[in-house]
């Protein structure tokens, strides 16, 4: 996907999150790419990618309709997926990496390292995270050996926001997504020590609980935006 087309993606996919774009509301190309300020390309690619992650439904005769997707329905996704790939990387860790995925694995990781460097990231930091991030989970998908798994996966990924691909992005607070895909970034670092050590119990709860890391910081980062909130209030009211 071209580099207009990822952005236009995450984009909407984090206007359906927040609630900028409704549940029944009505897209379609031309006024969505006036609206993003890009061509209809990105845009009729954004569509196409949605509809299969389950956010949007494609209508009769034009456009498309942002589907009702609940937090259960998401949350439960994700576990799914964080099953999946937890079961992955126990047997890839019994397996043992060969030299190559060990190789690979690395240099993704190094990667990364480069990426977080500095204190913020740019898009074009985080369209180098996305695919780095991607071939990261594949790998130990391949490394697991069971084509079950993969099955299983490519099925659950066109659930709402379970394909590790499906990243939404909050570009009005970098400094908080920064620390967000950093710690995310140590967990690949912390699996791949577990499988290169043959610790397969590790690894697993490793990636069961990376799964849910990125619905865990939203929570706990809306949790203190309330707390910070209502300690103003309180003080503007003494």
């Amino acid at each position: 996907m071209t580099k207009s087309g990822q952005n236009a993606v995450t984009t909407l996919r984090q206007m359906i999150l927040t609630g900028a774009l409704k549940t029944g509301e009505r897209l379609v190309e031309i006024a969505t790419s006036e609206r993003l300020g890009v061509s209809r390309t990105p845009v009729r690619i954004a569509f196409r990618t949605l509809e299969q992650e389950g956010l949007l439904t494609k209508l009769p005769r034009r456009g498309y309709e942002v589907r009702s997707v609940s937090p259960i329905e998401i949350e439960g996704a994700i576990e799914v997926r964080g099953v999946l790939e937890g079961l992955a990387a126990r047997q890839a860790a019994e397996n043992g990496l060969n030299e190559e995925q060990k190789h690979e694995m690395q240099s993704l990781l190094t990667c990364g390292d480069l990426l977080f460097e500095g204190a913020e990231l740019t898009e074009d930091d985080l369209a180098t995270y996305h695919d780095m991030n991607r071939r990261f989970h594949l790998l130990i998908i391949e490394a697991s050996g069971n084509l079950a798994i993969q099955a299983a996966l490519s099925k659950n990924e066109h659930l709402p926001f379970a394909s590790v691909s499906a990243l939404a992005i909050d570009k009005n607070n970098m400094q908080k997504e920064f620390k967000r895909f950093a710690f995310a970034h140590q967990q690949h670092h912390h699996v791949f020590h577990a499988m290169l050590s043959r610790q397969g119990a590790r690894a697993e709860g490793i990636m069961r609980e990376h799964a849910q890391a990125t619905l865990g910081y939203d929570r706990n980062y809306h949790r203190t935006e309330l707390k910070n909130k209502l300690t103003v209030i309180s003080h503007a009211n003494k």
